[in-house]
């Protein structure tokens, strides 16, 4: 999962980073101190990986991972070549969902280049910039339909009606996951890679004080909030400037910084729940003693397709799948006492995975 992380600038997009990926990603209090995407990964927690861990003693630990990348700030423009200009929406376009930064917090000393605080009025600004991305794409798409449809061909004609009808819906100012249509439909206009198609997560990132005050209390969070319920996306309150100083600390005082604040989790580990929920993924595991493994797969995937991510072999040898609930697991202490209590169960091609799953396949080829 590849997420990009973008807002205006000094709107505390690289603090977020930092903290997240505690990879050093500069800061200043600047425009256009980020130029390069910085990019991180990070390891997805997972307590159940732990216990498999624990079990096994294997000799690889390999979790889930997410992919940060902080594209510069854009600008009012910024579609038009402004500021860093269309590098930078590319760069968006290669993610799988958008982390969508915007301060909620009034300080005099840290530059803002709008002149102030509008947390709705910044979110406009980049929706308005990629939309205009959009804008331009899809009119291309559309002229090639057209002279395609020219040989009657009515899969084409259909398309162009289709593009018609969102290049309508952006050109009046909205994003395209805002867009009403048919599943048919949306597998025409998914194929043009729309950056406004992409699934939002807004990050509200409040002051220390106002963090502090709790969510309710921040009129500005309380504006992205109703602004991302308007539009079916998700929103996150969150301290970038906190969430780096934990980052920054060893586990046991992290700990106690965390309990000192009244927070049960990071941010981080808030954020990677707000993405899987976000697009739809949950993760099955795999354990033995020479490895335990999560995989990240769709809500939905059946046991052939989850075992072909392991290897397209186990896809085209499936035979079947041996599976016990990850808590059924730890209830029970060990698969041979999970196999005693007949809780391991055999599952065939039309099984659906389920979160946790803790999976070995069996195939031929």
């Amino acid at each position: 999962m590849k997420l990009g992380i973008v807002g205006l600038p000094n709107v505390g997009k690289s603090t977020l980073f930092n903290a997240i990926t505690n990879a050093g990603a500069e800061c200043a209090n600047y425009p256009f101190c980020t130029i390069d995407p910085n990019v991180g990964t990070v390891a997805v927690p997972d307590e159940r990986l732990d216990f498999l861990a624990e079990l096994y003693s294997p000799k690889k630990y390999t979790p889930a991972v997410i992919e940060f990348v902080d594209i510069a700030g854009l600008v009012k423009g910024a579609s038009k070549g402004e500021g860093l200009g269309n590098k930078f929406l590319s760069n968006i376009r290669m993610t799988d969902a958008i982390v969508h930064v915007v301060r909620c917090f009034d300080d005099e000393n840290v530059i803002h280049v709008e002149g102030g605080c509008d947390p709705v009025r910044d979110i406009e600004i980049i929706n308005l910039e990629l939309i205009m991305a959009d804008i331009e794409m899809l009119e291309r798409r559309i002229d090639k339909t057209k002279k395609a449809a020219k040989s009657g061909d009515k899969k084409f004609l259909r398309e162009a009606e289709v593009l018609e009808g969102l290049l309508e819906h952006l050109n009046s100012g909205k994003c395209a996951r805002t867009y009403k249509c048919s599943p048919e439909d949306m597998e025409i206009i998914s194929e043009s890679e729309l950056l406004t198609l992409k699934p939002v997560i807004y990050a509200a990132n409040m002051d220390e004080k106002g963090y502090a005050a709790g969510v309710r209390n921040n009129r500005y969070y309380v504006q992205v909030k109703e602004y991302a319920h308007s539009e079916g996306s998700q929103v996150l309150p969150i301290c970038a400037k906190v969430e780096q100083e934990i980052a920054e600390l060893e586990d046991e005082d992290k700990a106690l910084f965390m309990e000192e604040l009244g927070m049960t989790e990071s941010g981080l580990d808030r954020l990677i729940k707000c993405s899987y929920n976000l697009l739809g993924l949950i993760s099955f595991l795999t354990a033995g003693s020479d490895e335990v493994r999560a995989w990240t797969i769709k809500k939905g995937t059946k046991a052939p397709q989850a075992a072909g991510k392991i290897h397209t072999d186990f896809e085209r040898g499936f035979i079947r799948a041996e599976i016990v609930a990850f808590d059924d697991l730890k209830a029970c202490g060990s698969m041979a006492a999970a196999r005693e209590k007949g809780l391991i169960r055999s599952e065939g091609k039309e099984y659906v995975m389920q979160d946790g799953d803790v999976t070995l396949f069996r195939f031929n080829v």
